[in-house]
């Protein structure tokens, strides 16, 4: 299986590596054509190897190191080429490779624009090599960080996923791209310094970077003091990318600017890389500081839970010019605080439900942001006083698959039991509700109840959009004129996620069988 795993990240390199290749043809429309097709190919075979990873896992010992390649690299820095999976990463891989594909297969028809700003929609769109290239060699970055257990790996991995979703949100985004984008890389780019400068403290007190001899230490060989000030650094660079609160303000503007594409693997892998180290580095590497932190961690988490929802409220409101797929980024502010709030808990059943919560968060805005792409394709806007005045959606009578995807996308988000969203948002409150030992209980009941409340506005907000968007508004009836509903290849790129939403959300032992003994693993030094 360790060959599995090796191949499953150099698969999508050599594809990246090909779009450089004269092998697409003097004509540009049929280089297009092939090197779109070429993304589908190598992201499907991606997502083959990933299910077979999947598939050999042994699920009776999900919290050993399974399909590891541990062999020197850097011998003079202590860099080692370490590479498994566990009950952690294993659920994020199939996801990220799963994303991926169904991206590859949307853009093969529905490729970005990506011209200047105001350009004509006929007007010339830039290469469809290069947006393979790039669309590759950030599948490549995001593998490579659920997959590498070496801290300067992970660093490496962490920062090859820029410049590729730089790109993609300045060459093929639309409105203020440019600034979306530089704000973007601006914020991850310093994150990631601050977080190398902990990575750099621990090897120095250690002696190695090895993420599992770190985690069996367990932050022995190091002080209180260089455990806080170590997790400190480490917290603030994976927080921004998270993103937690106040570290968030560069996300609303990368998702409004973001292809469709872009915005569905931002959300639905991109963030969870912020967390994902948060489980993997903070809670084994350095405990005692994660212990000294958690509170804090705890506080910013429900504080954005709150004003994610109430930003969400504001956006939704008539006359506000609310961005659909701004307000849908906001959104992932108070779901992710949720992630937040759970590993705060230092508890297995708050860890669990984080981990659960990820990838409920994204499958559920992975669908929401394909279902607002594709209104804005047809409307040309994602204004929501657009989409619900007289000349809008009204998805119910105009488009009623649309719609019905739509809502069943928002009640997922907003945690209808039976779906997805539900299991990881009440987890991460029982975990807070219990905190682990040595935490303050009444602060951390205080968060449960803030996260409480902020379930109760997202609902609000999100059924004002479900209205809006799907029935009209109805002082301004909109006419009856068709529009193009869910096309063949949006079925193929949308249906599956809808259909994972409904089985995590029936059955979450799926993925809490995974998680939880891994998890205890971590806990207790694994």
């Amino acid at each position: 299986m360790n060959a599995v795993l090796i191949a499953l990240l150099v698969l999508p390199l050599l594809g990246a590596a090909l779009t450089l290749a004269p092998v697409f043809g003097p004509d540009r429309a049929v280089a297009d054509r092939r090197a779109l097709r070429l993304n589908t190919v190598v992201t499907g075979a991606v997502l083959l190897l990933a299910v077979a990873l999947a598939a050999g896992f042994d699920h009776d010992e999900p919290a050993r190191m399974q399909a590891t390649t541990d062999v020197a690299w850097i011998p003079a820095l202590h860099v080692r080429l370490h590479l498994g999976v566990d009950g952690v990463s294993l659920p994020l891989i199939v996801l990220t490779a799963l994303l991926t594909f169904l991206c590859a297969v949307y853009s093969e028809k529905r490729l970005p624009h990506g011209g200047a700003r105001g350009a004509a929609p006929d007007g010339p769109r830039p290469s469809a090599q290069a947006f393979v290239g790039l669309f590759l060699l950030l599948e490549v970055g995001m593998l490579a960080t659920f997959a590498v257990l070496d801290l300067l790996l992970f660093f490496l991995a962490f920062e090859i996923v820029l410049i590729p979703m730089y790109f993609l949100i300045a060459r093929w985004g639309s409105g203020a791209k440019v600034p979306a984008a530089n704000r973007f890389i601006l914020y991850t780019l310093l994150g990631s310094a601050v977080m190398l400068l902990g990575f750099l403290l621990i090897g120095s007190k250690t002696g190695t970077f090895d993420m599992q001899a770190l985690a069996a230490a367990h932050g022995s060989g190091m002080s209180h003091t260089t455990q806080v000030v170590a997790a400190l650094a480490i917290l603030v660079g994976l927080a921004v990318k998270a993103p937690a609160w106040p570290l968030h303000s560069w996300l609303p503007d990368a998702h409004t600017a973001a292809p469709t594409v872009g915005s569905v693997l931002l959300a639905g892998v991109l963030l969870k890389m912020g967390t994902y180290g948060l489980v993997r580095v903070l809670l084994p590497v350095v405990p005692d500081g994660t212990a000294t932190l958690a509170p804090y961690l705890g506080a910013f988490a429900a504080v954005g839970i709150v004003y994610g929802s109430l930003a969400c409220l504001a956006l939704a409101r008539p006359g506000a010019k609310g961005d659909l797929k701004r307000l849908i980024a906001y959104s992932s502010v108070g779901h992710m605080g949720f992630v937040l709030l759970g590993i705060a808990s230092l508890t297995p059943v708050g860890v669990n439900g984080a981990l659960f919560a990820n990838i409920a968060h994204g499958l559920v805005t992975g669908l929401l942001f394909f279902v607002v792409g594709a209104l804005k394709d047809r409307y040309g806007t994602a204004d929501l006083d657009a989409l619900s005045g007289a000349t809008g959606a009204a998805l119910y009578g105009r488009a009623p698959r649309l719609g019905a995807l739509l809502a069943f996308a928002a009640v997922a988000s907003l945690g209808l039991p039976g779906l997805a969203g539900f299991w990881g948002e009440v987890l991460a409150m029982f975990g807070a509700f219990d905190p682990a030992a040595g935490l303050s209980r009444p602060a951390f009941v205080t968060y449960m109840v803030l996260a409480g409340l902020g379930t109760l506005l997202t609902a609000a907000y999100l059924l004002i959009v479900v209205k809006r968007v799907c029935m009209g508004d109805p002082a301004q009836p909109a006419p009856v004129a068709e529009v193009a509903d869910v096309r063949p290849y949006e079925a193929v790129s949308w249906m599956p996620l809808a259909a994972l939403t409904l089985l995590a959300g029936l059955w979450p032992a799926l993925l809490l069988g995974l998680s939880n003994p891994a998890v205890k693993h971590l806990l207790g030094g694994g």
